[in-house]
């Protein structure tokens, strides 16, 4: 991936977001901000077992002694005692705060041209620990179906995260891939009433909400259209922005120091555009999204 600094030119930035669906900004948010973040939400979870001994949360580094299948998060399996800490996680009034991050939100204006931006309130916190299940292979629109297509998604690294560290990756030249699987997927449901045809889970979607969790399989199929899959060595204060269409995934936490990857999904609409009434509120883990 090619990164951008944030004091590039805004018309080059939206260029480069136009032609390749993504625009990876450098130094958005303070560092200092993002450590924060990730250590306040890293303590929540230091009775757990998760953390390596002696460490702090603010490095975030995985006990390797633990089983990492035992503390997923969003994207796996998490047992009941870790649902109801990533329940107060998200509603926790210090992440709401960070959501809120000036620097982020002015960005966010002079990219778009928008005088007011409006945040879903079902932003995310993903943790995937070295060895555990990564998120598998979408497109943004599927999981908003009931609200306006034109959103822009803020993926934020919350700490430095290696290239096989878990990080997102995107499927070159997708976008239109994309918008084709979405007409298709429309045109199959649309005999459906309204709540089966806008949900993730369908019957013509897979079981978990995702395309596929093979990436060279995936690539393979559509291999006239797309080109490689494009990671990147993304760093704390670092911001990915992608549009609703193009297809990506996480990788494999393979990180080299154990690090555990934390990131937040957020979405926003211009002020005033027709939202998902569905991601209008706080995530919880049995909304059923």
């Amino acid at each position: 991936m090619q990164p951008t600094s944030v004091d590039t030119p805004v018309e080059e930035i939206r260029n480069r977001f136009r032609d390749e669906g993504y625009v990876w900004i450098k130094n958005v948010i303070p560092r200092e901000t993002v450590y924060d973040m990730r250590e306040h939400y890293f303590a929540q979870f230091a009775h757990t077992g998760m953390l390596l001994p002696r460490t702090s949360p603010r490095d975030g580094i995985f006990n390797t002694s633990s089983d990492p299948t035992a503390h997923q998060g969003i994207g796996g399996v998490p047992v009941d005692s870790t649902n109801a800490l990533l329940n107060a996680a998200h509603a926790d009034p210090i992440y709401r705060k960070f959501l809120a991050d000036p620097s982020l939100r002015a960005f966010i204006r002079h990219f778009t041209g928008w005088s007011q931006e409006r945040i879903v309130d079902r932003a995310m916190l993903r943790h995937n620990c070295p060895g555990s299940h990564s998120t598998g292979i979408h497109y943004d629109q599927y999981f908003l179906r009931d609200g306006e297509d034109e959103f822009l998604t803020a993926w934020v690294p919350i700490g430095d995260c290696a290239a096989t560290g878990g990080g997102l990756m995107y499927l070159e030249n997708s976008t239109s891939l994309g918008r084709d699987l979405e007409a298709e997927f429309l045109r199959k449901a649309e005999h459906l009433p309204k709540q089966e045809r806008i949900d993730a889970f369908n019957q013509f979607m897979s079981k978990d909400g995702f395309m596929c969790h093979d990436a060279v399989e995936f690539q393979d199929m559509h291999r006239d259209k797309v080109g490689r899959w494009l990671v990147g060595d993304y760093e704390a204060g670092d911001v990915v922005f992608h549009n609703p269409w193009i297809v990506h995934a996480a990788t494999k936490n393979e990180d080299e120091l154990g690090r555990i990857r934390l990131a937040s999904d957020l979405r926003f609409y211009e002020d005033g555009a027709k939202l998902d009434p569905r991601w209008t509120k706080i995530w919880t883990h049995d909304d059923g999204l």
